[in-house]
């Protein structure tokens, strides 16, 4: 009920994942991210333990191939999981049990790799890693333009209510973490105006946490 992304940008070293489903709230128990480590996301029937315990085994030097496969052969009903990773190298690696639900697919790229299962199509992935290919700019302009291009490509078999993207970037905290946890309408859409107005604040936001006098505050002095 899912497709994702995890992301690296080659020039800045910043991570991002990008995910939609049918069910709510599905950033919320499967976008993992972690700065300088790497980007993993756990769906379909997903189990939140898998994240954390990939991002543990990068942190510590494994590439993202030895952490998802030391893993996924240590977990529980991973039959019934997919999990995708990226590592500080950009290198992807991608896990689907043979219990992933409806038609699924996977793809990997340069500094790329997705997933998806009940998809409409299982071009899917494949579009959305060329999409992220194709593109140029901020990661999380480069990520939207993914998710997109995987709804035009078919999306999930029936409609997506839930989105987010997560950004992750030298500090220990997400600069950007934006979630549309249900919508009747196009939570991708409702994920990328929210990162249009983030965008421009993002550093700044970043800055006020580092330095509180070095950057300008938006709204009431002491905003969040």
């Amino acid at each position: 009920m899912t497709f994702s992304l995890v992301a690296r940008c080659a020039e800045t070293g910043m991570f991002g994942m990008a995910i939609s489903s049918s069910s709510p709230a599905v950033a919320a128990r499967c976008a993992y991210a972690r700065a300088g480590v790497g980007a993993v996301a756990s769906q379909n029937v997903t189990d939140p333990r898998l994240g954390p315990a990939t991002l543990d085994l990068m942190e510590r030097g494994a590439s993202a191939a030895d952490a998802v496969r030391a893993v996924t052969s240590e977990a529980a009903d991973i039959e019934y999981r997919q999990l995708l990773g990226i590592d500080a190298t950009g290198s992807t690696a991608i896990h689907s049990g043979k219990n992933v639900l409806g038609n699924w697919n996977e793809a990997q790229g340069i500094n790329v790799a997705s997933g998806g299962n009940l998809l409409a199509h299982d071009g899917v992935p494949a579009a959305i890693v060329a999409a992220f290919e194709a593109s140029t700019g901020h990661l999380g302009d480069r990520l939207i333009a993914a998710m997109r291009a995987g709804l035009d490509a078919g999306g999930e078999a029936g409609p997506v209510h839930s989105a987010g993207m997560l950004l992750v970037d030298q500090v220990a905290w997400p600069v950007a973490d934006l979630r549309c946890d249900w919508t009747e309408q196009c939570p991708i859409e409702a994920v990328a105006t929210a990162w249009d107005v983030y965008k421009p604040q993002l550093d700044d936001y970043v800055r006020r946490a580092l330095d509180p006098g070095a950057a300008p505050s938006y709204g009431v002095p002491g905003d969040a």
